[in-house]
């Protein structure tokens, strides 16, 4: 699923919706995609709204930026925000941008920076307006990047009323996750709109056009931490193909003939 190359990105974070104690997290996913070329927080950092993020900016190298708020209900931040963005784009410096936010002010940024050429992931909470999330080529919720890490096999499926119930072992409790229909139906019809004359489709390339059709597709928001053991939880066929490789091999997938 991280279909993004190694890029040198802008990290622009809003303090005024994002919770500090996030931040350790939401860097190691950002790591995973490219290394942060820029990375500036803004605020207003007179309010003891957002005091708690003065703690972490030195530990993590995160430069912030001082937004004050000339007009009372206003939030001039997003401004500050979409304004170094557009500079930091005609620098030339960067390859993409991590708009770090749950407001749905940066929807038309996002966009503007993807007709520039730019790759866009963002970053917020489940609360995130659809437009913003879409607007992306990536979209990731905050909550994911806390959730346990799932150390188990997945054990045989049930079904149950048309949805597919995984129980997966935990450090010392058993978490049951639910796949839904709809996140078949994307699957199913990702494997069609791609497949061979023999129906078959290589997983990555899958990973990929779903990632196209819905940003904020992610399998850790579903208790899997890749796209290969949800695929595997699910009444799909699976072929695991030598690479010629050692240890590597290329997994191909395909929907179960009635």
């Amino acid at each position: 699923m991280d279909t993004l190359n190694d890029l040198r990105l802008a990290v622009l974070i809003d303090a005024d919706n994002i919770p500090y104690s996030n931040v350790r997290g939401m860097l190691e996913e950002i790591a995973k995609y490219g290394t942060p070329t820029f990375k500036r927080i803004y605020g207003d950092w007179t309010k003891p709204t957002i005091s708690g993020w003065k703690s972490v900016l030195l530990q993590n190298a995160i430069t912030p930026v001082q937004q004050y708020g000339y007009t009372k209900g206003k939030n001039s931040t997003d401004s500050a925000m979409i304004i170094e963005a557009m500079d930091i784009l005609y620098s030339g410096k960067v390859d993409g941008f991590c708009i770090v936010s749950s407001d749905s002010d940066f929807t038309r940024l996002a966009t503007r920076l993807r007709e520039a050429g730019m790759k866009v992931i963002g970053i917020g909470e489940r609360k995130t307006p659809a437009p913003f999330i879409v607007a992306c080529d990536k979209f990731i919720y905050l909550e994911i990047l806390n959730a346990p890490a799932v150390v188990a096999e997945i054990q045989p499926e049930t079904r149950k009323k048309g949805k597919v119930i995984v129980k997966k072992k935990q450090k010392e409790e058993t978490s049951v996750y639910t796949a839904t229909n709809a996140v078949r139906r994307i699957i199913s019809s990702s494997i069609t709109d791609i497949a061979d004359e023999n129906g078959w489709a290589y997983l990555g390339d899958v990973g990929n056009l779903i990632l196209k059709k819905q940003p904020d597709f992610d399998p850790r928001n579903f208790g899997f931490t890749k796209l290969t053991p949800l695929i595997k939880s699910l009444d799909f066929e699976i072929d695991e193909r030598d690479s010629g490789k050692d240890h590597i091999k290329h997994i191909y997938i395909r929907n179960r003939k009635l």
